[in-house]
């Protein structure tokens, strides 16, 4: 009789477990909201901050500055996401080779992001090889939220339309080699 009631308790935790809703999905309330005052980050000559981003890959890592006087409430946003881990184990879910890699989507489809909006800061960073710059929707200038693009070349046609916010600055040779799905281990902010 024990032996029934055990496999009966099994099959219910077997069942119960699951069917129990388990997501990997990363809402607005994980991402800290702790103030990123980045006109108190040094910038070069060139506008990029001494402060540095490392992409952390199974292919290696990608180091990246910010132009926080360009972007200044992107940059802002983009330190708390990564400053809450909110990248981590996300995937490049869109590769396009002699265009973009893009991640920041915790669906993995091209339509998530951290549920917070970020206001369009479009300004004159012409799009280079490394060029980082926020996604959004083409018809609202205003959807940038999470999902961010490097640019694997140079893209003229979309200068002055999306928010530029960064560029990488070692690990160029390891954009080419990202490929669709593969995941971000980490991305670090380096003061």
């Amino acid at each position: 009789m024990t032996i029934v009631k055990l496999v009966r308790i099994s099959l219910f935790l077997f069942i119960f477990i699951g069917c129990t809703k388990h997501t990997d999905t990363k809402t607005q309330e994980e991402v800290s909201d702790k103030k990123v005052d980045v006109f108190k980050i040094n910038v070069d000559r060139t506008g990029l901050s001494e402060s540095e981003g490392i992409i952390k890959t199974s292919h290696g890592n990608i180091t990246f500055k910010f132009y926080p006087k360009k972007a200044p409430n992107t940059v802002a946003r983009m330190i708390q996401l990564i400053q809450s881990g909110f990248y981590d184990g996300l995937s490049f879910h869109r590769v396009i080779p002699n265009f973009v890699i893009q991640t920041g989507d915790p669906t993995a489809t091209g339509s998530g992001g951290s549920g917070k909006k970020i206001q369009a800061e479009f300004n004159n960073i012409s799009h280079v090889t490394g060029t980082m710059a926020m996604a959004r929707t083409l018809t609202d200038e205003n959807s940038a939220d999470s999902q961010f693009y490097i640019a694997l070349t140079a893209l003229p046609h979309l200068d002055n339309k999306y928010t530029v916010f960064g560029q990488v600055v070692d690990g160029l040779d390891i954009l080419k080699k990202v490929k669709k799905d593969d995941k971000i281990i980490s991305i670090e902010y380096i003061e």
